[in-house]
């Protein structure tokens, strides 16, 4: 019988996971599942350009997969039963199960509404390809004057408000922030934000709680109103309660609480990464839920399942960051490095170097996930027998 693995989404994290244990574990001995809910690849971090309009490259997993031996399955994951060690799912040939000995849990992160009223019926938010998909329907609709409001001054709030601007400058664009625009960055890229901000004519409503979202507005909590024809709901993630439901050990965020290696503390079997994953990163803080955490978290994993399953030494991958990459529009970025504890430092590269940094990461990204075995070895890794994977497991 060959050992079955099975990785629960092909975002990010899955993807990568997925061609990385195709390249290195011999078919022989493995057989590769991917579940993913849609036939296609998702940048995520491309998301808010596919909503404002922009065409992007469509990647079909059938396609990326195809001479790896991963199978791929259509279908939505509705549960997991990690003592039976089976997966429950839903797709176009109903409902059925999937049975694992290992698992790698990647399903990711959903928009979080915070119990905020009218999120859920009015606002848009670029977190998944549906809703970007009809967030840009819903803008392409809108006419010259027609009002956006983004709520969020994180990551993607920043780069969605920014790109809206830039692509239809006929919009009135602003931006809510809880506290100020920039403050985790250093002064001088947070003036380089601020001047991004003031060149597209973005208004930034800073010190400004959303409290509800209607349909032509939304109102702040100290009463003021925003008006707003589209609201894009950028307040941060949420993991989906299947993980909680399922009976692994999560943290109080749902997500899989894990090791050093990305095994669940829980159950040795199941194994988490990207925003599924909670854990801790070499500043003893846990890792946020980003694209660099998928990476971070993807290559760990994959790395100790490798080791486990043939017999070798757990290796520990790099838990840290170097910096925050972000986007103002096609042609502006800024990228800010921090130190060892995450804080900002006062160095930081900006303007159209930054952008095409930023653009080949994201290209170089894309063109991994589309080349899974891209340097496969010509002899990939047997599995060791069952006493000598018993050893490892017990060293690490």
């Amino acid at each position: 019988m060959k050992h079955r693995i099975v990785v629960l989404g092909a975002g990010y994290a899955g993807a990568f996971a997925a061609g990385n244990l195709a390249r290195r574990l011999s078919p022989t001995d493995t057989e590769i599942t991917v579940v993913n809910a849609v036939p296609d690849f998702v940048e995520r971090m491309r998301l808010h350009q596919l909503a404002i309009g922009q065409d992007l490259a469509s990647r079909r997993l059938a396609d990326v997969f195809a001479g790896t031996g991963i199978r791929l399955r259509l279908a939505r994951v509705t549960g997991v039963d990690p003592e039976r060690r089976t997966v429950a799912l839903t797709g176009e040939d109903g409902e059925g199960e999937l049975g694992y000995d290992t698992l790698l849990y990647a399903l990711g992160s959903s928009v979080a509404h915070h119990g905020v009223p009218g999120v859920a019926e009015h606002a848009f938010d670029v977190a998944g390809l549906s809703s970007a998909l009809r967030l840009r329907e819903r803008l392409a609709g809108l006419g010259e004057g027609g009002t956006v409001l983004v709520v969020g001054e994180g990551l993607t709030g920043i780069e969605a408000a920014t790109e809206f601007a830039e692509s239809r400058p006929d919009l009135s664009v602003a931006l809510a922030a809880r506290g100020e625009l920039g403050a985790w960055l250093s002064p001088k890229a947070r003036r380089h934000v601020h001047r991004a901000f003031d060149r597209f004519g973005i208004a930034v409503h800073e010190h400004t709680a959303i409290e509800a979202v209607e349909p032509t507005r939304a109102v702040a909590a100290d009463g003021t109103s925003i008006p707003a024809d589209v609201t894009v709901w950028s307040a941060g993630f949420v993991v989906h309660p299947i993980a909680a439901a399922s009976g692994l050990a999560v943290a109080e965020t749902g997500q899989i609480v894990v090791d050093r290696t990305m095994r669940s503390v829980s159950h040795p079997d199941v194994y988490a990464a990207g925003d599924s994953a909670y854990a801790i990163g070499e500043n003893g803080r846990p890792l946020p839920m980003s694209c660099a955490s998928a990476g971070h978290t993807n290559m760990q994993a994959t790395a100790a399942i490798i080791a486990r399953l043939t017999g070798r030494e757990v290796p520990t991958t790099a838990l840290k960051y170097l910096g925050n990459h972000i986007s103002l529009g096609r042609r502006d970025a800024i990228f800010q490095m921090v130190d060892g504890d995450v804080r900002s430092k006062s160095w930081y590269l900006g303007g159209r170097t930054a952008a095409r940094l930023k653009s080949g990461v994201l290209t170089g990204a894309g063109w991994s996930i589309a080349h899974p075995t891209f340097g496969m070895p010509k002899r990939r890794r047997r599995l060791a027998t069952a006493p000598d994977r018993a050893a490892v497991r017990a060293a690490a």
